[in-house]
């Protein structure tokens, strides 16, 4: 847990794209959200190994959004219930679990649809606001702690040099 920790830090603290980590952090959503055991989580895993994602942060997100996604359960489901039971979408919801395809990705279960739902309408926003909240800490946070004396000489000492040495 605290070297998944280590790594976040690292993954903020590092020179990598601020997309890169917030898109991690958004994908990480539909893992949290949607039952865990699932073909489409699956597949959101395969697209984060197959995008450049930072890892770290895809873990800790479905860490947290799994909390949430546990707490919210009750409104996916019948949120899933109302979208699964409208009138004008029986007949779409049918051909689809015809299809052998569609059935493996269990989209008639309530939560799976809801969570599905909530974390597709959520996508855009998470990635947005975790982008700023990034480069916020990283121009204020990160610089204030730079500037603190006591890491000022930590990072002159040679230890510090050795520990970059071997961490790169």
């Amino acid at each position: 847990m605290l070297t998944l920790f280590a790594r976040l830090l690292n993954a903020l603290n590092s020179d990598s794209a601020p997309g890169q980590v917030a898109f991690a952090f958004s994908l990480s959503l539909f893992v949290g959200l949607m039952p865990f055991l699932s073909v489409f989580n699956l597949l959101i895993l395969l697209l984060v190994l197959i995008l450049r994602v930072n890892l770290s942060a895809f873990i800790f997100g479905v860490m947290l959004f799994s909390l949430i996604g546990y707490l919210i359960d009750p409104l996916s489901a019948s949120l899933g219930e109302a979208v699964l039971l409208a009138p004008g979408l029986q007949e779409t919801w049918t051909s689809l679990y015809q299809n052998e395809w569609m059935r493996v990705l269990a989209f008639n279960n309530t939560v799976t649809m809801g969570g599905f739902l909530i974390a597709l309408v959520s996508l855009l926003p998470v990635t947005y606001l975790s982008r700023v909240l990034i480069i916020q800490y990283r121009h204020r946070v990160l610089a204030y702690i730079n500037r603190l004396k006591v890491v000022q000489v930590l990072k002159a000492s040679k230890v510090y040099a050795l520990y970059r040495t071997f961490a790169e």
